[in-house]
């Protein structure tokens, strides 16, 4: 029966919520590590601590089951149909997944139960509709050949998560490689295993076979190098940092020469010209600034406005910050709750810290809720005065910090916008029509929304240019693309 979001607060605070390793037939004997919430730095109970033997099994186990087909061998209409079971019992299941990952990363369960869910179930419905509808092609030949053009699992496909959307990024990477035949290997961030350990096991009773779904839990430099290093792994995806996104690239360098696809930072642009509507736009530009406690790799955490609307602008975002209500994140009234951990909080209170030294000036904000939980609570705040090339124009904070920057012309506006080591999103405000598609054009990002904050929706694809990323993206019939093998077959008459 699915637990309620009461009765997964109870376990969390009871300290009996528990992730393992979800390999057939194999026992791992690495140990166990504290699961600990950042909503009041208390153990809410315990992760099985994967190893490099567990990956190994985990590897063999789903390269068996590519060799018998048990799940590469079913049509594309039968793994449909799984999946789509699947999706109907984790939907019977949203409100404890939702509460799993407000308990483990943080999250505000508001957020959790009306966003990150139901985006989770669109995906997996959405790729198991795909996956009957993909169809290969026919070589334009002469009469003396006939050239097929189809597509295969690519393998056994290691998927590694970030913290900060734990439900919903095992859904953009777990959807399309199962719906294309492959095996996979999930390693969940060792911050946030809960939902993913939960979403296997009822894949499992959905009827995914356990050799082709796994999940294996624990630390990254050991879990996820393992992963990564693997010989007989075909292609890892990875979300996260680019700093983590790099050490994929030479593992698969050192081992064999593995498909990577990287989905890192970002650093984005929020673009606000004279023209657009500043009543309209507020929500957007708090949301993408704030979203997530700004936990979020397409965060719009630099606003770059048009000098002669900043006042009248900045008024106006702080008229509505009082509705970004600081709290416990099982409150849903509340739109922030605390930092992933102790080393992030004390990363992002550095940028609050080193901001003012560096020539910015705090306009709203800045405090640090001390009285909650685990203290590692960060208001929403806004700098002015921030000046290009300093560490909060240029850095990733991955917290509730909107660094502002004026500019007096489209030229400058684009420079400052591409003057960034990162490329995944940008937002622009306008009411100029060829401005906007100008203005889109010009901007280094894998995604640029108008006149809204916005990634797409699941059909569009979403990755980064530069240090955010490549090797693919996720969502989209791109998505579902890169888990597979094209092959010719060429037929000589």
């Amino acid at each position: 029966m699915p637990l309620s979001k009461e009765q997964i607060f109870e376990q969390a605070r009871a300290g009996r919520l528990w992730a393992g390793n979800l390999i057939p037939g194999y026992q791992g004997a690495g140990g166990r590590l504290d699961n600990v919430t950042p909503i009041d730095n208390s153990a809410i109970g315990t992760i099985e601590a994967g190893t490099a033997q567990d990956i190994d099994a985990a590897v063999r186990t789903g390269r068996a089951a590519l060799k018998s087909g048990v799940w590469s061998g079913l049509s594309p209409a039968q793994r449909k149909q799984a999946i789509l079971r699947w999706a109907d019992l984790m939907d019977e299941h949203a409100e404890e997944l939702a509460a799993l990952d407000c308990v483990d990363a943080g999250k505000p369960i508001t957020e959790c139960l009306n966003t990150d869910m139901p985006a989770t179930l669109e995906t997996f419905r959405w790729y198991a509709e795909a996956i009957d509808k993909c169809f290969g092609r026919i070589a334009p030949t002469g009469n003396d050949a006939l050239g097929l053009i189809v597509k295969e699992p690519i393998g056994v496909v290691g998927a590694v998560l970030p913290w900060n959307f734990p439900a919903q990024m095992y859904a953009w990477k777990v959807a399309p490689a199962l719906a294309a035949g492959n095996s996979v290997i999930v390693k969940p961030a060792e911050l946030t295993s809960l939902s993913a350990y939960r979403m296997t096991q009822l894949a499992h009773q959905a009827g995914i076979p356990e050799e082709a779904l796994m999940v294996v839990t624990g630390l990254g430099e050991i879990v996820g190098e393992a992963l990564g290093r693997h010989m007989d792994v075909d292609m890892v995806s990875f979300t996260g940092s680019t700093e983590v996104g790099r050490y994929f690239l030479k593992y698969s360098a050192e081992s064999n020469l593995k498909e990577i696809v990287l989905e890192c930072g970002g650093k984005s642009p929020q673009i606000i010209f004279e023209d657009a509507d500043l009543d309209g736009l507020v929500d957007d530009v708090l949301a993408a600034a704030f979203w997530n406690m700004g936990e979020n790799c397409s965060c719009g955490s630099r606003m770059i406005v048009q000098a002669n609307i900043e006042e009248d602008l900045l008024k106006r975002l702080k008229a509505r910050m009082s509705e970004w209500k600081v709290g416990l994140p099982t409150d849903e009234s509340v739109k922030i709750g605390p930092m992933v951990e102790q080393a992030h909080f004390e990363k992002v209170k550095g940028f609050l810290d080193d901001a003012v030294a560096e020539g910015a000036k705090l306009t709203h904000g800045g405090r640090i809720h001390t009285e909650l939980g685990s203290g590692w609570y960060v208001e929403p705040t806004i700098f002015t005065q921030v000046a290009a090339g300093s560490r909060l124009f240029s850095e990733e904070v991955f917290g509730p910090i909107l660094a502002v920057t004026t500019f007096e012309t489209e030229e400058q506006a684009i420079e400052l916008a591409n003057d960034s080591n990162y490329g995944l999103a940008a937002s622009l405000y306008t009411t100029d029509v060829r401005r906007a598609q100008r203005v889109a054009r010009a901007i280094q990002a894998g995604t640029v929304s108008i006149n809204g904050f916005s990634e797409g929706d699941i059909s569009t694809p979403f990755g980064g240019y530069k240090h955010s990323g490549f090797g693919g993206r996720d969502k989209g019939l791109e998505a579902l693309d890169q888990y597979q093998q094209i092959k010719t077959i060429w037929y000589v008459n």
